[in-house]
Order: structure tokens, then C-alpha cells, then sequence
């Protein structure tokens, strides 16, 4: 059975400009269902670790975790802070199936990767969304992460491979746990089912939310292992740390 949504009809009208704000209902006026007001009150994310996207008081410098302790990813590029009202944006689509609000997102992510690519950023081989486990997947009827990395990768013109990566081991939800134990959590959570189509090339895993960085370190270090060249990750929000929320 095929419990994805019908994403062409679903959000058929985020193609449209005469659309009215998802936000606040007043008239978009653009080709996105935003209106100007709604997108500058958004929390967008400026300074940042030029690592891990942590927000900091200065921008392009490393944080104390990336100096200490390199990641296994290059780079994470992440559109906003997790706060109000993008918090309550990805909720919706990611809890009530508000598709549209994660197409709207998707988009807008899309367009701060155009512009990073045209800075220099590398544009990667191919798009991972990170995986659902089986039952988790059953339960809510998609997965979010693969839903943002079909979005990018029409709009960015990349490949996306949902069959690279999967999730043999149903964890706790990292929503609820520390650091430490989002670490011990995802321990064998993942496995690639075919490391000879991964060899040398660049990877972007694709995710709603980075929190403590514990899923992306996870499955960037077992691409690393599998003989990926470089990982990058894409998310619509980066948290910032505790004592900064």
C-alpha cells in the first residue's frame, strides 16, 4: 500500500499567485503563499557556526562543540531558528499533515540553497531525507523528511535517493532526550543498503529540525565510513542552546 500523499494535488497551490498567506490569510502578492509582512517576521537565521549552524553573537565562526570535536558533516545549512512561529509552522506539517506549510518551507529553503550555491557552497551528488522507522512510519502516514527532500530536489535539480539509507531499529523519540541520550539512542539505528552507489560522492541529508546534531552526526559518520566523500546537511530550523532559547 502506498501511504505517501498525492503531493501534486495537495499543494497545487503554492504554483498559484493569486493565493492568500498560510500565515495570516491576507493576500499573498507573490509568487509563494506568504505575504511580505509574514516572511520578515519569520526567524530567520543570520549569525551562525559556519559548521553546524549553531546561532552565535558573530557570524562564519566555529562554536566550542565544532572546535573541540569536528563533526562527521561539512556544513549545515538551515534557514531559521526553531522558534515562533516556524516552531508551530513544522508542528502542524509534521504532526496535523498541513502539507502545504512544509511545501512553503521547503521552498523557501530551497531558495537560501540557490543562493548559498551561488557563493560556492558545493552543490552535493544527491538529497538522503533521513528515514522513518517502519512503524513510525505506518502511524503518521509519511515521512516529513522525505517529503522536504522531493520539494529540494525538483527545485534544485538534484537526484534524490530514498533507497540509499534506512532505519532498522525503532528508537524512542529524540524529542523527549538529552543529548547524551539521543547519542546512546540512535546507536545501530541506521544501515546503508548500498555502499557501491555511494562511493566518492557528495551527500546532503535532508531533515526538518537540527537540535543537539545527534541524528546528523550519526548518519554523516556512517557515510563517512561507507566511502561517501563529503556530507552536508539541509534543515528548515536550527535550535539554538538552551541557556540562548
Amino acid at each position: 500500500m502506498n501511504c505517501q500523499p498525492n503531493l501534486k494535488r495537495i499543494v497545487y497551490n503554492c504554483l498559484n499567485i493569486n493565493q492568500s498567506c498560510l500565515l495570516c490569510d491576507s493576500p499573498a502578492q507573490q509568487p509563494i503563499p506568504l505575504c511580505m509582512n509574514c516572511e520578515h517576521e519569520l526567524p530567520w537565521l543570520h549569525a551562525q557556526c559556519r559548521r553546524c549552524a549553531l546561532p552565535m553573537p558573530v557570524d562564519n565562526l566555529l562554536c566550542p562543540g565544532c572546535t573541540r570535536r569536528p563533526p562527521a558533516f561539512q556544513r549545515v545549512v538551515a534557514t531559521w531558528q526553531y522558534g515562533f512561529p516556524v516552531d508551530t509552522l513544522i508542528s502542524r506539517f509534521k504532526h496535523n499533515s498541513q502539507w502545504p506549510l512544509g511545501r512553503l518551507m521547503a521552498h523557501l529553503l530551497g531558495q537560501a540553497l540557490e543562493h548559498r550555491y551561488s557563493e560556492g557552497l558545493p552543490r552535493p551528488d544527491r538529497l538522503l531525507p533521513v528515514p522513518l522507522a517502519r512503524r513510525r512510519l505506518r502511524q503518521r502516514g509519511f515521512n516529513q523528511a522525505a517529503m522536504l527532500a522531493r520539494w529540494l530536489a525538483r527545485q534544485l535539480r538534484l537526484p534524490c535517493d530514498e533507497q540509499l539509507l534506512e532505519r532498522v531499529r525503532d528508537t524512542a523519540a529524540q524529542q523527549v532526550l538529552d543529548a547524551r541520550a539521543r547519542q546512546r539512542n540512535l546507536r545501530q539505528a541506521f544501515r546503508i543498503i548500498d555502499k557501491a552507489h555511494m562511493e566518492d560522492l557528495h551527500l546532503a541529508v535532508v531533515d526538518d529540525v537540527l537540535t543537539t546534531g545527534a541524528t546528523a552526526q550519526t548518519i554523516a559518520r556512517l557515510l563517512r565510513q561507507g566511502g561517501a566523500r563529503r556530507v552536508d546537511i539541509y534543515c528548515l530550523a536550527r535550535t539554538p542552546r538552551p541557556d540562548q532559547a
